[in-house]
């Protein structure tokens, strides 16, 4: 009984460094890419949605006065 649980959290972490040297990881670069993708994203969503915001401020407060 004691070699059977034993014998199972070694298989699995066997299989987890199996699938370990699977894994692709990114280059320097790629990593760099990607990021910079992502935060100009970031910068023009939040350009967006402010004015976005500003125009519903505006319009809410014209149609309350």
């Amino acid at each position: 009984m004691l070699k059977k649980l034993w014998g199972r959290p070694v298989e699995f972490l066997t299989e987890v460094k199996g699938e370990l040297k699977k894994v692709s990881y990114p280059t320097r670069s790629e990593t760099i890419g990607s990021t910079s993708v992502v935060l100009v994203f970031c910068v023009i969503m939040s350009l967006y949605l402010s004015v976005v915001d500003s125009i519903l401020v505006w319009a809410v407060a014209q149609a309350i006065y």
